[in-house]
């Protein structure tokens, strides 16, 4: 089989300096992460990333910039390329069921989130939020997705 990188998308949502997260379980344990997940087939990066935040959070999401791409490769060799956006929350669905595998959605600060580190699902979680509060975006036209 052909070696893939699993494509995912990521969005950083802050609200009075808290930014959305989930709680969720990966290999076994609870982990901390932004609303994310893998690209679908036929789906824009757009339209993924606002899909997996409101399937994750119940938060409606209006990305506004790109913060970011970034590669990682896992300690179990796997390789991800994550799209990160900027977005704002601007409706919630309260009582709407999270996916499976999702426990909470927390609003943490960013020296909250740091004082967790043990518990990031990876490191791009935090190096999102980094890159996000030093201002890093880039205009959402510079991805073009061709149908």
């Amino acid at each position: 089989m052909a070696w893939q990188p699993h494509i995912t998308v990521a969005s950083v949502v802050e609200r009075d300096g808290r930014f959305l997260l989930v709680e969720e379980t990966c290999g076994g344990r609870v982990v901390i992460n932004q609303p994310a997940g893998h690209l679908e087939a036929g789906e824009s990066l757009m339209e993924a990333v606002i899909r997996e935040t409101l399937e994750e959070t119940a938060c409606h999401i209006r990305p506004t910039a790109l913060t970011g791409i970034y590669q990682w490769r896992s300690p179990h060799d796997k390789t991800y390329l994550r799209f990160c956006f900027a977005a704002e929350c601007v409706a919630e669905e309260a009582g709407r069921p999270l996916d499976d595998g999702i426990f909470h959605v927390l609003w943490l600060t960013s020296e909250e989130l740091r004082r967790r580190r043990e518990n990031l699902r990876s490191p791009m979680v935090l190096r999102c939020i980094d890159d996000y509060l030093a201002g890093r975006r880039f205009p959402l036209d510079a991805i073009e997705h061709l149908a």
